[in-house]
C-alpha cells in the first residue's frame, strides 16, 4: 500500500506530508474499525523471544519510534497500531513555538536521508498533556522527549526542562532529555561541562517531587545525545549522567556531519538522519557501552532500515532501537521486516533471547 502512495507524497512538500500523515494518522484512529484495520495491515504478532523488561516497563519486541515526527501527540493511537512497541512523542517545550523559518525538512532520496532544521516547533506542553489525558491507558509505553523554549538562556534551561516534566509526569511511562538537537541555538553545549550537571540534577530533583506528589517511585528518564562527540566528550558524560541517576541514553541524534552525501540538499543546514548516520551511532551505542560497562541502558537511534542495523546496534550495546527516516522511505512495513529479521538473526547466533544479544561484541 505504501508503495502506491509514495510517490505522491514525495511529489508534496515533505513537511506538509509530513503533516499529512501524522493529522491523517491521527483522524484515522478515531474512525471506528480503522485502528483494527491499522492492526491488521501493519501489527506485529506476539514474539516472546523478542521481549524486553527494561525502566520497570515491558516492551514487545525492540523497535520503537524515535521523537520528530509526532510532535504534538495527535497521532498516539495510529502509531500503536502499525508494529510499533514504543513510541517517542516531542520534542516538546513549556510553551508553544513556531520553530525556524520554512522550508526547514529536505529529503536526500540518492542518500536514504533527511535534513531538518525544524527548530523543536511544537504547541507546548499544556497541549499535549491535554491529548495524552484523552488517550487513557497506553496500548505501547509512550516517551516524552522534553527540550528548552528557543528564547530561554541555557543558564535558566534547567526551568524549563523542569516545567515540562511538572505539566506531564503523569501522561507519560517514560521521558527523555533532548540536549542535542543542531537546530536550537547552544543546545548541545548543555552536554558538557557543569551545565550538563547542573542540568541533570535539575531534572532528578524534579522526577523525585513529581513521585512523590502523584506516588510511587520517579519515571524512568533518559538523555540524548549527538554523534558528533569525541571519545573524552563521551567519557564525561556518560559519567555524568550516571552519577546523576538518569535511567539511560539514547544514542544518537541527528548529525551536523555531511560526509558521503552526494544530493544537491547535502549543504543544507540542520540535522542529518538516516542511512548516512548508521555506522556513526553505532560507533556511539559501542564507545557509550564500554565506558559504562553494559550498566547503563541504551536505546540506539540512527540509520536503521534493516533487520542487520537494528541488530548491529543490539551486539553493540543497545537494549532497544527506534526508527523515523526508514519509516519516510519504506513505509510502516519496515516494522515488521525488521521484527522478522530479528528473529532469524537471533536463532543464527544461537540466542534464545534478543536481550542475551545486547552488548555481544564486547564479550
Amino acid at each position: 500500500m505504501y508503495k502506491l502512495v509514495k510517490p505522491l507524497f514525495f511529489k508534496m512538500d515533505p513537511e506538509a506530508a509530513h503533516h499529512l500523515v501524522v493529522d491523517g494518522l491521527g483522524t484515522a484512529a478515531r474512525i471506528p474499525l480503522v485502528p483494527s484495520l491499522l492492526s491488521g495491515l501493519w501489527g506485529v504478532g506476539s514474539t516472546p523471544e523478542l521481549a524486553v523488561d527494561l525502566f520497570g516497563l515491558r516492551f514487545s519486541h525492540p523497535v520503537g519510534l524515535a521523537a520528530g515526527l509526532d510532535k504534538n501527540a495527535k497521532a498516539v493511537a495510529g502509531f500503536s497500531r502499525i508494529g510499533l512497541s514504543f513510541m517517542e512523542v516531542g520534542t516538546v517545550t513549556p510553551l508553544g513555538q513556531p520553530g525556524n523559518e520554512l522550508p526547514r525538512l529536505f529529503r536526500l532520496p540518492s542518500d536514504e536521508a533527511l535534513i531538518n532544521r525544524m527548530g523543536f516547533n511544537n504547541e507546548g506542553a499544556d497541549a499535549m498533556a491535554s491529548r495524552l489525558a484523552k488517550l487513557g491507558r497506553h496500548r505501547i509505553p509512550i516517551a516524552v522527549n522534553v527540550g528548552k523554549n528557543k528564547a530561554t538562556p541555557n543558564e535558566k534551561a534547567a526551568d524549563d526542562y523542569r516545567e515540562c516534566l511538572r505539566r506531564l509526569y503523569a501522561h507519560g511511562d517514560f521521558f527523555v532529555v533532548n540536549i542535542s538537537s543542531p537546530n536550537t541555538p547552544d543546545l548541545r553545549k548543555l552536554q558538557h561541562g557543569d551545565e550538563l550537571k547542573t542540568l541533570l540534577d535539575a531534572v532528578r530533583d524534579e522526577m523525585d517531587l513529581q513521585a512523590k506528589k502523584h506516588g510511587g517511585t520517579a519515571k524512568p528518564i533518559l538523555v540524548k545525545i549527538a554523534p558528533d562527540n569525541d571519545e573524552e566528550q563521551l567519557g564525561y558524560m556518560a559519567e555524568a549522567i550516571r552519577l546523576s541517576g538518569m535511567s539511560g541514553i539514547i544514542a544518537t541524534n541527528t548529525t551536523i556531519g555531511r560526509d558521503g552525501l552526494s544530493h544537491p540538499h547535502k549543504d543544507e543546514t540542520g540535522g542529518l538522519s538516516g542511512r548516512p548516520l548508521t555506522k556513526r551511532s553505532t560507533e556511539i551505542i559501542r564507545s557509550i557501552y564500554k565506558l559504562t560497562e553494559g550498566r547503563l541502558p541504551i536505546i540506539g537511534s540512527g540509520g536503521i532500515f534493516s533487520a542487520q542495523d537494528a541488530y548491529d546496534k543490539i551486539r553493540a550495546g543497545a537494549s532497544l532501537v527506534e526508527v523515523y527516516t526508514s519509516l519516510i522511505y519504506k513505509g510502516p512495513v519496515v516494522v515488521r521486516e525488521i521484527v522478522a529479521g530479528l528473529k532469524t538473526l537471533l536463532r543464527k547466533d544461537g540466542y534464545e533471547r534478543i536481550t542475551d544479544a545486547v552488548g555481544a561484541d564486547h564479550k
